[in-house]
């Protein structure tokens, strides 16, 4: 292996550790707990050696919502992949999405609340953001219904589902009432 090849091994391992302490302690602590100050302390590098991966906190969390939506993706092809007929795997995709929200919160935060400097819904979206509304079309997009665009069904499913997710994190919704509100929202805007 020659010096450069080297020395750009280390750089990507240094990076995918900024991220991975950045993703931990904000899942631990927030975000308000993310600076470049404590991510240098704790990877035991220099602000500097920091800086030249990410131009700030900005960039490490659109790093974070990038790593998040290629998971995301994950979960819910496996969780659609595993069902049987429509309507199984569109309640299964609704499950897989709202759990990863839950077990996620900061990972979440980072793809949709936060201002991680990523466009979406253009040509300028990053290949892991296309992947993850890939994910979800390639469910809804059967459910869709005659005349209706299967990408513009699957954005407003998605928008419920992000609805549910940031009220339930929220407290605003019952937690009892969750498996409720997913056949609801199966039946009623799929209705499958």
């Amino acid at each position: 292996m020659s010096v450069q090849e080297r020395k750009q091994r280390e750089r990507v391992e240094r990076e995918r550790l900024i991220v991975a302490t950045a993703r931990e302690l904000a899942e631990q602590q927030g975000w308000d707990a993310v600076t470049t100050r404590r991510l240098a302390e704790r990877i035991e590098y220099s602000q500097p050696v920091l800086y030249s991966h990410f131009r700030g906190k900005r960039e490490i969390i659109g790093a974070v919502a990038l790593e998040g939506a290629g998971e995301m993706a994950v979960a819910v092809r496996a969780a659609a992949a595993a069902a049987d007929g429509p309507r199984a795997r569109v309640t299964a995709l609704a499950r897989a999405y709202l759990d990863f929200a839950v077990r996620n919160p900061a990972v979440y935060d980072a793809l949709f609340q936060l201002d991680g400097g990523l466009a979406f819904a253009n040509e300028d979206t990053p290949q892991p953001l296309k992947d993850a509304f890939a994910a979800l079309l390639e469910s809804l997009g059967e459910v869709a219904g005659d005349g209706v665009h299967p990408g513009l069904f699957t954005e407003v499913f998605w928008a419920a589902l992000h609805g549910l997710a940031t009220l339930t994190r929220a407290g605003r919704l019952l937690p009892e009432d969750a498996a409720q509100r997913v056949e609801l929202l199966v039946d009623r805007l799929a209705m499958v």
